[in-house]
């Protein structure tokens, strides 16, 4: 067996699979409005005291690939993270599995693929650059050096090791689930954090650019502050003064830098081919299916039967009785008390205590302390249990019993929404009781806009994209860059008075309720 052939046509078929996808064409679309954004000055890297750098081929070049080191990092991980899982669920992983191919071969060919797909990305926003370059005529003469050497020894790194840990997430048990994609938000963020403060050479590059430009500075400013300021910054004033920047002078060191973030991606996707199960539901599914089979007594019985009786199948007449229709008022609690039951199914006890424990600092911290801190927390705990929302009968393969069910429209969907929404106020209880106790209208408002939005925005996005990952990935940035930060515009919590705007909430919740309902209605085949 040739493996490199064997190599290049796996990642070969499972990039044109990916590339055919929404999900790419939306992320190339967010690269482009990266491109965009940086030639309209929507957003620019501040240095030094208000400083940019001239917008030469270096600068362009830099900025846009700390753009792209960055974003594409994130968003990035989660278009690739789910190569192995739809393998296994087009049954291609069983074949894959039966022959001789080593799993070093897979999860490298994998690593391969999701690469590939991050690389086009750069490559677009590659040309997009030299495009800038043209429309911005700063500095000449343009130098495709000084434009594209950021791309290739510091976004392409960077991308080869989100492909690699995406791939290491699918393989490890508890990482491949919606865990896995809440925690890769805080790693990302704990690296550029890192990364900006100078301290170490982070794969997105930002060291880099911190020195680099810091030195240029000097030499440009000798009055400069000490304490040297390197932000990213979108919107908001502009630079108030320009520097020239030629660029990161590459040495022998900073390359071997680099090539240590490529080693270490080669190094994760083997790692992953230890923790690969190759499709072997025996390997990764043995204790539990020993617990079920060792408290199953159906199964048990089955197993003291002798094969003779076994073969041997009474024939009685079974006579159903009739379904008796009952008011729909009072199906409703029961469904959405069924569809409650359904969402907290699984959850293990401890989950419990810490659920009760936020619910309890809602009620006893310091009341401001209880809205910008523990609600937080309080209302980040049950996102893997919104997330369900809409897309649980997909996973389940349970679509065509639900949508053939009686007023699966009318009833079942609005029970699910009624579910999210007290799951919703039950886990945010405190500081709304508290709210209402003192009498601060307002902020109890921007609450109920919450309790509204947060389950709404579940649902649509379970029902669009028939998966948990969009709103595992889009709510948790949106709850650390919002409320976390109290944006304005963004805090959908209302953490604050003055980021709180409780009727723009109110009314997304209602628009994306009624795309819901609309998509929904599209699947069950009304015209």
């Amino acid at each position: 067996m040739n493996r490199a052939r064997v190599l290049y046509h796996m990642a070969r078929v499972d990039f044109l699979e990916r590339v055919r996808r929404y999900s790419f064409l939306l992320t190339l679309a967010g690269a482009l409005y990266l491109a965009y954004a940086v030639a309209t000055e929507k957003m620019w890297i501040l240095v030094g005291n208000e400083y940019r750098g001239v917008y030469n081929s270096a600068w362009i070049g830099m900025l846009m690939t700390i753009c792209c080191s960055t974003w594409l990092s994130l968003v990035g991980f989660y278009i690739v993270k789910n190569s192995i899982r739809r393998d296994s669920d087009i049954r291609v992983g069983q074949i894959l599995a039966a022959t001789p191919m080593p799993k070093a071969i897979y999860t490298l060919a994998k690593t391969l693929s999701n690469f590939a797909v991050l690389a086009c990305m750069v490559l677009v926003l590659m040309l997009a650059a030299l495009a800038m370059q043209f429309l911005r005529p700063e500095a000449r003469p343009i130098s495709l050096w000084q434009l594209w050497s950021p791309f290739v020894l510091v976004a392409l790194p960077a991308m080869l090791l989100t492909a690699s840990l995406a791939l290491l997430f699918e393989t490890l048990p508890v990482l491949r689930s919606g865990v896995g994609n809440v925690l890769y938000f805080f790693l990302w963020t704990a690296l550029l954090a890192m990364g900006g403060t100078g301290t170490w050479d982070d794969p997105s590059g930002l060291r880099l650019l911190y020195h680099s430009t810091r030195a240029a500075l000097h030499v440009a400013d000798s009055t400069n502050p000490s304490d040297f300021q390197f932000s990213l910054t979108i919107g908001g004033a502009h630079a108030a003064r320009t520097f020239v920047w030629n660029g990161i002078d590459w040495t022998a060191q900073l390359l071997l830098n680099r090539l240590f973030w490529v080693a270490a991606a080669a190094g994760l996707a083997l790692l992953a081919s230890v923790f690969f199960t190759r499709f072997d539901p025996a390997k990764e599914w043995f204790r539990r299916r020993s617990r079920s089979l060792a408290t199953s007594p159906a199964l048990a019985a089955s197993e003291n039967t002798t094969p003779m009786s076994s073969s041997v199948v009474a024939i009685t007449s079974t006579h159903l009785t009739p379904m008796l229709r009952t008011s729909g008022r009072l199906r409703f609690p029961r469904l959405v008390a069924s569809e409650l039951r359904l969402m907290l199914k699984g959850q293990p006890w401890w989950w419990y205590v810490v659920a009760c424990g936020l619910l309890i600092a809602e009620l006893t911290a310091p009341l401001s302390a209880a809205r910008q801190g523990v609600l937080l927390a309080a209302w980040i705990w049950p996102i893997l249990l919104w997330s369900q929302m809409g897309c649980r009968e997909t996973r389940h393969a349970t679509t065509n019993l639900l949508f053939s069910s009686e007023r699966a429209l009318t009833r079942q969907l609005p029970a699910l929404w009624t579910a999210g929404v007290l799951l919703t106020a039950l886990t945010g209880a405190g500081v709304g009781v508290r709210l209402m106790l003192v009498a601060d209208w307002q902020s109890f408002a921007a609450w109920i806009a919450a309790v509204l939005f947060i389950p709404s925005l579940a649902l649509a996005l379970g029902i669009w994209s028939g998966n948990s990952v969009p709103f595992e990935a889009l709510y948790t940035v949106w709850w650390y860059v919002g409320p976390g930060h109290h944006l304005l515009g963004l805090d959908f919590m209302g953490t604050t008075l003055a980021s709180a705007r409780p009727q723009c909430f109110v009314v997304a919740a209602a628009i994306i309720l009624a795309l819901s309902y609309w998509r929904r209605r599209a699947h069950l085949g009304y015209a």
